[in-house]
């Protein structure tokens, strides 16, 4: 529950209420939506945050909902609840395009193991969700005729962040109150950081990722995009489990949200490089200092920790994203590359420059920084550093005709983001406050592989220090 002032974004709890009062059904609500999602397409500029729905498919969902709550057999605290999943992931009947113009001709038959998941738990799939091309930048530009650019619902003249941009512009748009997405560098964290809304990145494995486009096996893990830390706590705790399909996640200890909710951080002591924290824009430092100062209030003790070789851990998370993405796409560049965005044949041609011998000298670094992480985890239970190192850049009218790159702007919205990627470790962005301008500002937690319920406990109380929530200039109230 959280009781605010003003404007609040609707939740899963929300929704349940209105179900279990009778004040709406499934159906209804399904209607709701359908309507918001032809208004997006025509608004001007259009929101371009779900980039394939189908009004049959969802108006199945809801009335197969609505009737397990006329029958009071519901199948999860996500039955009835609308979602929407990044284009990465194969969701029967649509087209697997992954941000492309050239993949997935034919309607997908088969679901990925998270959509199949939310459909067992009874969740109203909307459609598919807008992603930046082949997930290889953090923009969530994508001037390709199937996709545009998703507008960010705060500042439609903003990007939104990427790769999984339409989810989080879905979410902060009350289009949904939960989307999945991918992170292999940040691309749930930080498209939630500049949309207002909470992301978590599980641990390397801990959500299935079979089913998605297997861009890179190393360093991406899945995670949802909701609109609080509770939201976000349901959805893990019915996506997270090991998965046959998915080899990665089979030894994973089980899920738990043990102490989630306890009633403070007492005893609790938290991570902070300051040095490597305060390289961020005086706005978001400001902002994130008192963030801190917040926990701290709550009986948590900040402890002064060191991250060596921070900047090798950025080149060496670059080497494999970048190599494993440009070998698992090498036939796709020889193949399709003039139906490429220019960025994409960009980073891709990037990627082709690093040789054999960087790959094992990028992977020995990260035995090392496992190492490192292994020992500053026996002292903090966390790290905390800012979401992103700016707020959400501007959009020009250039970029919506060739699409833009700027690797200056990819490795300062990137830095607080690979270390997590690069160890497998789970992160948690909150958001946090404003800029002058209206923009998001999210606070980033991180903890030991498997500790999720820590992230969560750590992130319900931070959710507190933001005192109000500005409402986006693009907003449904689909209640």
């Amino acid at each position: 529950d959280s009781a605010s002032d003003g404007f609040s974004f609707k939740g899963i709890k929300d929704y349940l209420d209105c179900y279990r009062s009778g004040k709406l059904t499934p159906s209804q609500v399904a209607k709701n939506i359908i309507a918001m999602l032809e208004d997006c397409d025509k608004s001007t500029p259009p929101l371009r945050a779900i980039v394939q729905w189908d009004q049959e498919q969802i108006m199945l969902m809801a009335e197969a909902s609505t009737a397990r709550y006329r029958n009071n057999c519901t199948l999860s605290y996500l039955d009835g609840i609308p979602v929407c999943l990044k284009e990465e992931f194969k969701v029967v009947p649509y087209h697997h395009r992954v941000g492309t113009e050239y993949l997935g001709t034919e309607p997908e038959t088969e679901d990925a193991s998270v959509a199949k998941k939310l459909r067992e738990a009874g969740a109203i799939i909307i459609g598919v969700s807008n992603m930046h091309e082949l997930g290889t930048g953090t923009t969530g530009c994508n001037s390709n005729g199937f996709h545009k650019i998703p507008r960010n619902p705060y500042e439609p003249n903003h990007y939104t962040g990427g790769s999984s941009s339409g989810s989080a512009a879905a979410v902060a748009a009350g289009l949904c109150p939960v989307a999945i997405g991918t992170d292999g560098g940040g691309s749930v964290r930080i498209p939630a950081s500049f949309c207002g809304v909470v992301g978590l990145k599980g641990t390397f494995g801990r959500i299935s990722a079979h089913g998605s486009l297997p861009l890179s096996y190393s360093t991406v893990s899945v995670g949802p995009i909701c609109t609080s830390v509770a939201d976000a706590a349901v959805v893990y705790s019915i996506l997270a489990e090991p998965d046959p399909l998915y080899p990665y996640g089979l030894k994973q200890p089980k899920a738990t949200l043990s102490d989630m909710c306890a009633p403070d951080l007492k005893g609790l002591k938290l991570g902070v490089d300051w040095t490597f924290f305060k390289a961020c824009d005086a706005e978001i430092l400001s902002i994130c200092e008192k963030a801190v100062e917040y926990l701290q209030s709550l009986g948590a003790s900040v402890v002064e920790v060191f991250l060596p070789e921070m900047e090798e851990v950025q080149v060496a998370h670059a080497v494999c994203i970048l190599s494993e993405m440009r070998d698992f796409l090498q036939a796709d560049f020889n193949k399709h590359f003039q139906q490429m965005n220019l960025e994409t044949r960009a980073s891709l041609a990037l990627a082709c420059q690093f040789t054999a011998l960087d790959y094992i000298t990028a992977n020995r670094q990260r035995t090392r920084s496992i190492d490192f992480l292994r020992e500053i985890f026996t002292t903090v239970n966390c790290i905390l550093t800012p979401a992103a190192a700016s707020t959400a850049p501007r959009i020009h009218d250039s970029d919506l005709l060739v699409g833009c790159s700027d690797f200056s702007l990819t490795v300062r919205t990137m830095r607080f983001m690979q270390l997590g990627n690069f160890t497998g470790i789970p992160g948690l962005v909150v958001p946090v406050g404003y800029s002058a301008a209206g923009l998001p500002i999210s606070l980033q937690v991180m903890t030991k592989w498997w500790d999720e319920a820590m992230l969560l406990r750590i992130g319900l109380k931070l959710e507190q220090f933001r005192h109000q929530t500005r409402k986006p200039s693009i907003y449904y109230d689909i209640l």
